[in-house]
């Protein structure tokens, strides 16, 4: 029989458990992804226990306790604490949401907390998003005139503005395209759910004049096509976006303009 040996910290290890239930109360058991850039060890799941009767009813209150009151090493992204921002995104209880958001009175059990997945892990439950924003930035999200009038401001009829409703909602929290297998495999060439929803935001925004140019831009095998219509993305977004419908529309909108 063939022996296959994982490569050095590819294992994931039994982590430290940091404290136990004392005393009445509301006690949750967190299983928290850890590793650190700065040692040579594997990543580890470290458990803590938390009264939840001593922290607020979301998941972020659970990691802030933790990180105040037990542990000041846990490190993660968190911001506004009210769903806006998309900093505290990443995969709890199987499943990519905001940690803010998301109540633990919807978790039954363990609450087990890890990072986006397949993407570089900074240190703890912090991805490593340089690319998912460089992609952002490749489909030039800003309104491209070239009429020089009117000088001041475009106007937008009502029902084209309410085209954009189901778009322009996206915080960039990245839970749809870490979510994506298309995504995981094909992140250097693939634009991913989240790239490409705001892609179709800018090219039916009635205002803009660069749609041709916008559609060049998405034409190739992989940036576009390389979606498969899985449907995660849609499933996982917390603002109850579609964005595999926003893709499906670019896909029409590429066959339109060929006849």
């Amino acid at each position: 029989m063939v022996e296959l040996a994982l490569p050095k910290n590819s294992k994931i290890t039994e982590g430290r458990t940091w404290n136990k239930p004392r005393g009445k109360g509301d006690w949750r058991e967190f299983r928290v992804y850890r590793w650190s850039p700065d040692d040579d060890e594997n990543p580890r799941v470290d458990t803590y226990s938390v009264n939840l009767e001593e922290c607020g009813p979301m998941v972020l209150d659970a990691l802030i306790k933790i990180k105040s009151d037990i542990d000041p090493t846990l490190t993660f992204r968190r911001s506004c604490r009210e769903g806006i921002c998309g900093s505290c995104a990443m995969n709890i209880d199987g499943g990519n949401n905001l940690a803010c958001t998301l109540g633990m009175d919807e978790i039954k059990g363990t609450v087990k907390v890890y990072p986006l997945p397949h993407q570089e892990v900074v240190k703890d439950l912090v991805p490593d998003l340089t690319n998912f924003y460089a992609q952002h930035r490749s489909i030039q999200p800003w309104l491209q005139t070239e009429t020089t009038e009117p000088p001041s401001e475009w106007k937008q009829s009502r029902e084209d503005r309410e085209k954009l409703d189901g778009l322009y909602e996206c915080i960039l929290c990245a839970c749809c395209s870490t979510s994506c297998p298309s995504y995981w495999w094909n992140s250097d060439r693939y634009l991913g759910p989240a790239a490409l929803l705001q892609a179709y935001r800018w090219v039916i925004d009635s205002r803009d004049e660069a749609t041709g140019e916008r559609l060049d831009n998405l034409e190739d095998p992989f940036r576009l096509y390389r979606c498969h219509t899985i449907l995660n993305c849609s499933k996982a977004c917390p603002k109850g976006l579609n964005p595999a419908k926003a893709i499906a529309e670019l896909k029409k909108k590429m066959v339109e303009r060929r006849y």
